[in-house]
């Protein structure tokens, strides 16, 4: 298999779940795979574990390239010293799978300063500085080298992101603004620099569904027939979103469900009411409002 024989690619978060399944598959497809892992908890904290090292261990053993690396992706520093493992190991960098993530899932009432942050800077700045020190290089080669090129970010969102979930105010609110820097990403980096930048909502069973209540039972591996919610499952989209020349629209967001692939529709301009060149009154607004959400129906 070659489909991304020499291209290099970053996966963070890669020791399990997955980042794991994904990193395995690039390397099937002949990538150089940088595997970046904490090695931690699913709440964030430092575990003893090596699971990067695992993973490239699997890699190499199956005749492919990989390394392994342990820096904190929501660290500026780390960040940068990921990308430079990625150069000096393979000399460049095509693909950038944002996947690290954790979990500090409570109801808004109950939710603590520390867990809102906690998430939201794994999640949210660890999509951002990586994505950044990643650009920082795409753009200078393309100073030093003009011409097309195919780089590649692919962010991790969430079904919960997308569509809400209770108990999950910092993690859908994170994943949520991803799928917004996915977009600005393509805004920027695609007519420019030639960087496609994409956005898939993944359902799987890894450790943080496994630890959530609302899906623990949801995800559970079936006695018989297809595993729906197999990682597995998700790891040949993003391959083919990583590919060289792949058709797919840059600044795009997916779900990937099992056998399931679906374009999620962004925001969208629906139904409006004007006040006819002048100044609303409040109580023109309290006439004009059901025609307003009559219009927008369902969509409201």
């Amino acid at each position: 298999m070659s489909r991304l024989r020499d291209r290099v690619a970053i996966v963070t978060g890669a020791g399990r779940g997955l980042g794991r399944s994904y990193a395995l598959r690039l390397a099937r497809e002949g990538a150089k795979v940088v595997v970046n892992d904490l090695g931690g908890g699913l709440h964030g904290e430092r575990g003893d574990g090596t699971p990067a090292d695992d993973v490239v261990r699997e890699i190499r053993e199956a005749g492919g390239q990989a390394i392994a690396n342990g820096d904190d992706v929501a660290d500026w520093e780390g960040a940068h010293r990921l990308v430079q493992a990625a150069l000096d190991a393979f000399g460049d960098v095509d693909v950038l799978i944002n996947n690290a993530g954790i979990l500090r899932d409570r109801m808004l009432v109950n939710m603590t300063e520390q867990e809102w942050d906690d998430v939201v800077r794994v999640h949210l700045r660890g999509h951002f500085c990586p994505t950044r020190a990643v650009a920082a290089h795409w753009r200078a080669r393309a100073k030093e080298n003009p011409g097309p090129r195919d780089a590649v970010l692919i962010h991790t969102t969430s079904i919960s992101g997308l569509f809400g979930s209770p108990g999950q105010a910092n993690y859908a609110s994170a994943k949520s603004g991803i799928a917004t820097f996915a977009y600005e990403c393509h805004l920027e980096l695609n007519e420019r620099l030639g960087v496609r930048s994409y956005a898939i909502g993944p359902s799987a069973r890894t450790r943080l569904t496994e630890s959530s209540p609302a899906a623990v039972e949801a995800v559970a591996k079936p006695e018989a027939g297809f595993d729906f919610f197999d990682p597995d499952n998700v790891s040949p989209f993003v391959v083919w979103l990583a590919s060289a020349g792949c058709g797919a629209p840059s600044g795009t967001v997916y779900t990937v469900e099992g056998d399931e692939v679906t374009v999620v529709q962004p925001w969208t301009r629906g139904p409006r009411i004007k006040a006819g060149d002048s100044r609303w009154t409040l109580e023109q607004l309290d006439q004009a409002w059901p025609e307003l959400f009559g219009q927008a129906g369902a969509h409201a």
